[in-house]
C-alpha cells in the first residue's frame, strides 16, 4: 500500500500542476452543460405556415385563428393559388402550405366531413414530422369543437360514451430539458474521463518516465490503480458539479436516491477509466491515443440512446449499444433522476457495469508490459 500511496501522490501532483488540464476537466464540462441542452432542444416551436383559403367563410377564418393562436405556428402569408404557396417553400420562407378548399363550411355543415390539403417541406424531417403532427392536433381539436357544437344544436347526445383520460408520468409537461440534461451530463463525463485517461500512460511514454517506472519494484496492478484512482476522484467531483449545475440552471432535482446514483456513477467511472487506460496501453503516442479514443467515443455517443432510442435501432445496432457502458449509464441516470428508480430497478444494469469494469481494467493490467 505504501507503493500505491506514492503513486497516487505523484498522479495528484501532476494533475494539479497542469492548469490547462484543470480547466479542461472542471471548467469546460460546466460551461458545456449550461449551453448544450439549450441548443439540443428538439421541440419545434416556430413553424412557418402559408394559408391558401379558397372558402373565405367564417368557419375557415375560425380555423386559421385557432392555428395562429396555438403558439406553434407563424403565418407568414396568405396566397391565392397553390403555385404561390409552393414558391414560399421553394425559397425556404415556409414549412407548410395549408389549402382550405372551396365550399369548406357548406360541406362541413351538410356532410359532416371535409378534406384539407397540407403540403409540407420535408427536407428537415424532424421539423416536418413534428410540425405536421402539431397542425393535425390543432385541426383535430377544431374538428372536435365543431362536432360538439353540431351535436348540441341538432342531435341529442347519448349517455353511453367511452371517455379516455391521459396521464403523463415523470415529465408531465413534456419539457425536453428533463430528458436531455441527464444524458448530456453523462456524455460530458464520458468525454472527459475517456480522453484524459487514454492520454495518461502514453504521456509517461513520451516523457520517458515510463522507463523509470518499469525498472522500479512497482507491480502492474499498482501502476494501473495509481493511474485510475486520481481520475476516478476527479470524475466524481465533476459529476457532483454537473448535478449542482442541473439543479441551479434547469431546476432538475433527482427523484431517486443520491446514494444509488453515486454508486452507479462510481462503478461506471471505473469501467470508463479502465477503457481509457486500455487504449493508453495499446498506443505509443498521445496523437494515436487521441484518435483511437475519439473513434470509440463517437460510437459510444451515437449509439448510447442519448439522441435516439436504442429500441428503435436495428438488432445489430442494439447489440453494439448494449455492449457499451455509456448506454447503460444514460438509461440508469434518466431512471433515477426522472423516475426515482431504486437499486432493485437497476440491479441488472449495475451487474453489466460491474462486468465492464472488471473486463476493461483486467485487460488493461494484462496488456501493460512492464520490464524489470
Amino acid at each position: 500500500m505504501k507503493v500505491l500511496s506514492y503513486l497516487l501522490q505523484k498522479e495528484f501532483l501532476q494533475i494539479f500542476r497542469d492548469k490547462i488540464i484543470l480547466i479542461m476537466m472542471f471548467g469546460l464540462p460546466t460551461m458545456q452543460l449550461i449551453i448544450i441542452p439549450f441548443a439540443m432542444d428538439f421541440d419545434v416551436k416556430h413553424v412557418n405556415l402559408v394559408v391558401l383559403d379558397n372558402d373565405h367563410s367564417s368557419m375557415s377564418r375560425r380555423l386559421i385563428s385557432k392555428i395562429n393562436s396555438s403558439g406553434y405556428f407563424h403565418i407568414v402569408g396568405t396566397v391565392a393559388s397553390y403555385r404561390q404557396g409552393l414558391e414560399y417553400i421553394e425559397h425556404e420562407n415556409a414549412d407548410i402550405v395549408m389549402e382550405i378548399p372551396p365550399a369548406f363550411e357548406r360541406k362541413l355543415v351538410r356532410e359532416g366531413r371535409q378534406e384539407i390539403g397540407l403540403f409540407i417541406d420535408a427536407i428537415n424531417g424532424n421539423k416536418a414530422g413534428l410540425g405536421s403532427n402539431y397542425l393535425m392536433r390543432v385541426i383535430g381539436d377544431f374538428n372536435e369543437d365543431i362536432s360538439l357544437r353540431f351535436r348540441a344544436e341538432n342531435t341529442p347526445v347519448s349517455n353511453a360514451a367511452i371517455q379516455t383520460e391521459n396521464m403523463v408520468w415523470y415529465n408531465p409537461h413534456g419539457e425536453y430539458k428533463y430528458y436531455m440534461v441527464p444524458g448530456v451530463l453523462v456524455l460530458l463525463l464520458t468525454l472527459i474521463g475517456g480522453f484524459i485517461s487514454a492520454l495518461n500512460i502514453v504521456r509517461e511514454k513520451e516523457m520517458g518516465t515510463i522507463e523509470q517506472i518499469n525498472v522500479s519494484p512497482v507491480q502492474k496492478w499498482q501502476f494501473i490503480l495509481g493511474k485510475l484512482i486520481p481520475f476516478w476522484v476527479v470524475g466524481m467531483i465533476i459529476f457532483s458539479v454537473g448535478l449542482l449545475v442541473q439543479w441551479i440552471v434547469y431546476g432538475i432535482v433527482p427523484a431517486g436516491s443520491f446514494l444509488v446514483l453515486y454508486l452507479f456513477a462510481g462503478i461506471y467511472l471505473v469501467a470508463l477509466l479502465g477503457f481509457g487506460l486500455l487504449v493508453s496501453t495499446f498506443t505509443s503516442t498521445q496523437l494515436q491515443a487521441m484518435f483511437v479514443a475519439f473513434f470509440f467515443m463517437m460510437i459510444f455517443m451515437l449509439m448510447s440512446g442519448l439522441f435516439t432510442s436504442v429500441d428503435s435501432m436495428p438488432a445489430w445496432a442494439r447489440t453494439i449499444a448494449n455492449l457499451t457502458p455509456i448506454t447503460h449509464f444514460v438509461k440508469v441516470v434518466r431512471m433515477i433522476i426522472l423516475k426515482g428508480s431504486g437499486f432493485a430497478d437497476i440491479k441488472m444494469e449495475f451487474l453489466y457495469q460491474f462486468l465492464f469494469a472488471v473486463v476493461l481494467n483486467g485487460w488493461a493490467i494484462l496488456n501493460y508490459r512492464k520490464t524489470s
